[in-house]
């Protein structure tokens, strides 16, 4: 009798796909996959673009902490492009049919052979090849785009990468959003302050290698008379000849800073509860340096 009634629950018990509960439309399919790294462990955070085959974007997105990837596309023949920091992206076709699941099963990522760093030596930034911008919300809308045009710096290459550094100034005075009574306004005491601190700086100190062509680079910057911890996700491109046969490398790096870590906070429109600037800024530097003579 116990026998029985403990089979009749098993059969009660039934466990069931987590796909049984997607719902799709008639005229529509689930397409899978699971990214893994050469020694099949999941690569989480991996990009995924899923393309038609005039090739028009139809979804992205990332993988989830187990390497998975999941989404409902309409039926038809796509493009699937996998990619991850650290490793050479790979690419393939899929068909998806009506109410079906396509899955590409266990899609193994190789890794990427990272681009030849520069020698060993100090080499300096070449303005005339390189930009430092940033993006900012203003009250909320619309987006602002500015840049600095005045800026010097120096990379020193150590034998080991992980033990270079870097020093960067920039004028705070050469800030331009392309609006000159806007950028007057960010030189005033209300921002930048520039009269009292004339020059930003970073100091980076530690280069930690995240894969591929990709570091980190953290060090101090110095902004409005107060000095922070700041880490730039920094994308090594490599190196190249100039126009005169002179060896650059070049890099592209970002940031997030958030303004009132560095006490800038208008308090002037604050007062009136207008909230002039978004609570972070988004900086962007597209780096070339040079072999210092």
């Amino acid at each position: 009798m116990i026998g029985r009634l403990l089979g009749s629950r098993t059969k009660r018990v039934q466990r069931t796909s987590p796909l049984a509960a997607v719902q799709t439309p008639p005229s529509a399919g689930v397409l899978s996959c699971r990214v893994l790294d050469p020694v099949g462990q999941p690569v989480p955070q991996a990009e995924l673009t899923v393309t038609d085959t005039t090739g028009r974007r139809v979804i992205s997105g990332g993988t989830d902490p187990f390497g998975s990837f999941v989404a409902t596309v309409p039926a038809g023949e796509y493009r699937l492009a996998v990619s991850a920091e650290g490793y050479t992206p790979y690419r393939a076709a899929a068909t998806v049919a009506p109410d079906s699941l396509t899955s590409l099963g266990d899609v193994t990522l190789q890794l990427a052979q990272p681009p030849q760093l520069p020698p060993p030596g100090d080499w300096e930034i070449e303005p005339t090849h390189s930009s430092i911008g940033f993006t900012a919300r203003h009250i909320g809308l619309a987006r602002i785009h500015g840049r600095f045009n005045s800026f010097a710096g120096v990379v020193r290459i150590a034998e080991e990468m992980e033990r270079s550094a870097m020093h960067v100034v920039i004028d705070a005075a050469s800030i331009d959003t392309n609006v000159r009574m806007r950028d007057d306004h960010l030189r005033s005491a209300d921002f930048l302050d520039v009269a009292r601190f004339p020059t930003m700086e970073f100091y980076g100190d530690r280069f930690s290698h995240r894969g591929g062509g990709r570091w980190a680079v953290t060090g101090a910057l110095s902004l409005h008379g107060v000095t922070r911890t700041v880490t730039l996700d920094t994308e090594y491109l490599g190196l190249g000849n100039g126009m005169e046969g002179e060896v650059r490398a070049a890099c592209r790096a970002t940031t997030e800073l958030h303004r009132d870590d560095y006490t800038v906070s208008w308090q002037t429109m604050l007062a009136r509860g207008i909230a002039v600037v978004g609570p972070t800024i988004e900086v962007e530097l597209d780096i070339q340096v040079v072999a210092k003579g």
